[in-house]
């Protein structure tokens, strides 16, 4: 039987009468500064420049320098986030980092990078969803602030997928890249401007091994043909149900953001959803398939070349290994200064 006194008040504080609004109120990127050219890796294949571009439309990548960290990338990004966004790390409540390449096995990167920020009374873990690992993160930490468990929170998307490609593999050497991102998310206020919609995540696990990398030989391997033929289905079938989710119709979009995989998936999902190609971000061409960083690294290049401004309705959608995939609506808000 409930002891009076304990009957007498409530067991748990509250919850909020309605769920707030998310909001993304800022974005950041840290870059390597290496640089591996299409020219170089055409010589070191055996192929000519002209056929992998064609084929990946990636003329360059970045990639880390073999001393480099994962975690002080990460952290670095996350500092220019926090900076844009006038948000002291003191007074985060979680730090989110979506990778697949964290430095070690253990710890995680979130707490690495929360120690290295100040963030000293954060809650701090990984998201592992391969390259929809940052858009699952941020489902995760919308649904935190709405909820009223969170009220800031820095999600950040950092891998140096360079460091588990084969060299010597021309499907898969190509492709991939090194780089972190990341945004501040807090509430959208009482008007909801900024706010983050509906995020629709999605899975099919029986295609396992189209994209893997055992623990045996720690390189990705990759079945390119399935893999584009499911990229391009389950994103176009995602932009679809995220925006009409929320209420909108494909016109009603200003910019669609997708996972930066392969600019022949980013021009086959215009072209089958319609779209003219000044509405699509592609800028894979001098930064390569960075995995979970490629969605606020195609953020901040929209926001730079001035697509992307205050108010404007943006899809965000990503495919990667497992096969997860997902997509979301959001509105702009973030800060374009420091």
């Amino acid at each position: 039987m409930l002891d009076p006194l304990l009957a007498a008040k409530p067991l748990l504080t509250p919850r909020p009468a309605s769920p707030r609004d998310a909001a993304i109120l800022s974005v950041a990127v840290e870059l390597p500064e290496g640089v591996l050219t299409t020219a170089e890796l055409a010589e070191r294949l055996g192929l000519s420049e002209e056929w992998i571009m064609s084929r990946t439309g990636i003329r360059e990548r970045r990639r880390a320098a073999p001393e480099d960290r994962l975690s002080d990338y990460a952290s670095r990004a996350g500092a220019g986030a926090l900076a844009r966004a006038h948000v002291d790390a003191a007074d985060l409540d979680l730090v989110v980092v979506a990778t697949m390449t964290q430095d070690e096995l253990t710890p995680n990167t979130a707490p690495l990078v929360a120690q290295a920020l100040g963030a000293h009374r954060a809650g701090a873990f990984d998201v592992g969803a391969a390259c929809t690992a940052w858009l699952t993160g941020l489902g995760l930490g919308a649904a935190q602030i709405e909820s009223g468990r969170a009220d800031l929170v820095l999600l950040v998307g950092a891998d140096f997928i360079t460091r588990i490609t084969d060299y010597d593999d021309k499907k898969t050497a190509p492709l991939f890249a090194d780089a972190a991102g990341a945004v501040v998310l807090g509430t959208a206020g009482e008007t909801g401007a900024g706010r983050i919609g509906p995020v629709v995540l999605r899975s099919d696990g029986s295609h396992g091994e189209s994209i893997i990398a055992t623990h045996e030989d720690r390189v990705l391997r990759m079945d390119g043909p399935e893999v584009y033929r499911h990229a391009v289905t389950r994103m176009t079938e995602v932009t679809r149900d995220a925006i009409a989710r929320a209420g909108l119709t494909l016109d009603d979009i200003d910019l669609f953001v997708y996972h930066q995989a392969n600019a022949r998936i980013t021009r086959a999902l215009a072209d089958r959803l319609g779209l003219a190609p000044e509405r699509v971000v592609d800028c894979i061409e001098y930064l390569g398939n960075a995995s979970a960083a490629t969605i606020p690294v195609a953020l901040l290049a929209a926001e730079e070349d001035g697509r992307l401004a205050p108010g404007a309705r943006v899809l965000v959608s990503a495919f990667g290994a497992g096969f997860t995939w997902g997509g979301g609506v959001i509105e702009w808000s973030a800060a374009r200064d420091g």
